[in-house]
């Protein structure tokens, strides 16, 4: 690519990580490699064995646990600094042609770390660099910041009826 954008994937509607793996997938098979770097998540989404069958798809989780019902503790701000610098080091490298920062937002709402080193490592990034920012609670300078905005809405959603996320559809 000539030139890579910031895409934002944000509101309170399904679909972001999703929106986002479609993009990797898309990608991987246009002959692109893609790190897909998870904040919060430490559980084992069904994502995550995409490494075995997508050559050039990386993913890494940097979270315990989901804490998203309860405070964060003193291991998720560590795990989140720990995995931003680290997406840091990859964006800058150059190594990879898309890179998502899944749930990014979530972390800066829970004030894991600060809007201002994302924009820094955004800023940093090499011109070719895709990177895709997802989570609910997007801060108003990453908005400002990002090329692509687009807001999940959600108008019904099965989990109101006490549907649990599913294997292969929400994990």
């Amino acid at each position: 690519m000539e030139k890579g954008y910031v895409h934002i994937y944000t509101g309170n509607g399904k679909g972001k990580t999703t929106a986002a793996l479609g993009l990797c997938l898309r990608g991987v098979c246009a002959g692109k490699k893609v790190f897909f770097g998870q904040f919060i998540k430490g559980m084992p989404y069904s994502e995550l064995k995409a490494v075995e069958y997508l050559p050039g798809f990386e993913i890494k989780q940097y979270g315990n646990d989901c804490f998203i019902y309860k405070d964060p503790t003193d291991k998720d701000v560590e795990l989140a600094k720990d995995g931003l610098k680290e997406l840091g080091r990859i964006i800058k490298s150059g190594e990879y042609d898309i890179v998502v920062m899944d749930e990014v937002n979530i972390a800066l709402y829970y004030k894991l770390f600060d809007v201002e080193d994302v924009i820094g490592i955004l800023s940093g990034r090499p011109l070719q660099t895709e990177v895709v920012l997802t989570g609910r609670y997007a801060p108003d300078q990453l908005v400002d910041f990002a090329d692509l905005v687009t807001e999940m809405k959600e108008i019904k959603h099965y989990y109101q009826q006490g549907v649990e996320a599913r294997t292969g559809i929400e994990k």
